[in-house]
């Protein structure tokens, strides 16, 4: 049953993977008309690294050895730590707003401007979620691949 659990959360972030690819090729043709292209750019960029990472965290998944809920939690972990920092980022290279988070890219041409402050705080804490998550996912995968590097031995 956890194998089985596993293989199809394993096939989900094979097709999220594609799907952030996809989001990638598409933003790429959106990038001049956004409040901010160089963070555009930066999506674009950041989309296609996190679309070929989930492709290699697919393949990775059923080889995991975890719980249902370890499992369970990692998969959630994974996808909202990979998509909240994607939507941070999107939406300051819409609106051209996010300087207080996204601080290096403000001081380049085309970067960011200082919004109000609750664009600045929606950018912030969605950014700041990803962090705890993403590292939720990393820990439960590494011991799921320890465990299982274990039980080979």
């Amino acid at each position: 049953m956890v194998a089985e659990t596993l293989s199809r959360q394993g096939q989900r972030l094979l097709q999220v993977g594609l799907v952030l690819i996809l989001y990638s090729s598409v933003d790429g043709f959106a990038i001049p008309f956004l409040g901010s292209p160089r963070i555009g750019l930066s999506v674009h960029t950041l989309s296609a690294f996190q679309g070929v990472f989930l492709l290699a965290q697919g393949l990775l998944w059923p080889r995991l050895k975890l719980s249902a809920t370890a499992s369970w939690v990692a998969f959630w972990c994974s996808l909202h730590g990979t998509l909240a920092i994607l939507a941070a980022y999107t939406i300051a290279a819409i609106w051209g707003v996010g300087n207080e988070t996204i601080m290096l890219m403000g001081e380049l041409p085309h970067g960011l401007a200082r919004g109000t402050a609750v664009q600045e705080t929606f950018i912030k804490v969605l950014a700041y979620s990803s962090a705890p998550t993403g590292i939720a996912s990393f820990t439960l995968m590494l011991r799921g691949l320890h465990t299982a590097s274990d039980h080979a031995t």
